[in-house]
């Protein structure tokens, strides 16, 4: 098929203004990928703080990574004190059971097995109903000192010590369950977690011997 010359024109027109447009998307992307890396940096940081306790360490910097179940995994950010002892973790928990999707918690917990704090990271839960997950602060804070021994772990409607909200029953019963499991989670991996910061540690201080 031969193109006339006007048709050979449009598709030379075409072909110019895509190559101008992928060429300004890339560079778009160039110039904004470091500042959105750091904005989401800095987000984790402050989520990080926000459910650890008082720590000497970065644990982003120590973040290691823990296989679970059926090939999955998860991030472990350790705390440790001024003698580089671990005092506390922290991790994202799923709640795979909100009413509108799923609920990803950041939760961190002391080497005892008690809750520090914690704080939810990602959600679509209804406005002014579900998403008293993220703003009813007393409803946050009543997660703090919690331990599966301590508490029983559901709504008050199911016989449990948490609140629900009104007209939202299904969304803090995700949550509360996902924090549950999470402490199974932790009283199950203990041991193993404590070794994995060590070994870490270790790797990276041979890393950074090698480097010099």
């Amino acid at each position: 098929m031969i193109l006339s010359k006007e048709q050979r024109h449009i598709a030379f027109t075409l072909f110019v203004v895509a190559l101008v447009t992928v060429s300004m998307l890339v560079w778009v992307a160039s110039i904004t990928k470091e500042p959105i890396a750091q904005a989401q940096r800095a987000t984790l940081h402050n989520n990080i703080k926000q459910v650890l306790p008082e720590h000497s360490n970065d644990p982003v910097n120590d973040m290691f990574v823990y296989p679970l179940s059926e090939g999955k995994e998860v991030q472990v950010f350790p705390a440790k004190n001024k003698q580089g002892d671990v005092i506390a973790y922290a991790w994202e928990q799923i709640a795979p059971d909100g009413y509108s999707g799923t609920i990803r918690i950041l939760m961190g917990v002391r080497l005892t097995g008690e809750v520090v704090a914690i704080r939810i990271t990602s959600h679509k839960e209804t406005p002014g109903l579900g998403d008293g997950i993220t703003k009813d602060t007393t409803w946050l804070s009543s997660f703090i000192d919690k331990t599966l021994n301590n508490t029983k772990w559901a709504v008050k409607k199911d016989g449990g010590d948490f609140d629900q909200f009104t007209g939202a029953t299904i969304t803090p019963r995700a949550v509360v369950k996902a924090v549950r499991q999470g402490l199974l989670f932790y009283k199950n991996s203990q041991a193993d977690l404590l070794k994995r910061v060590y070994a870490t540690a270790q790797a990276k201080s041979m890393t950074n011997e090698g480097a010099k």
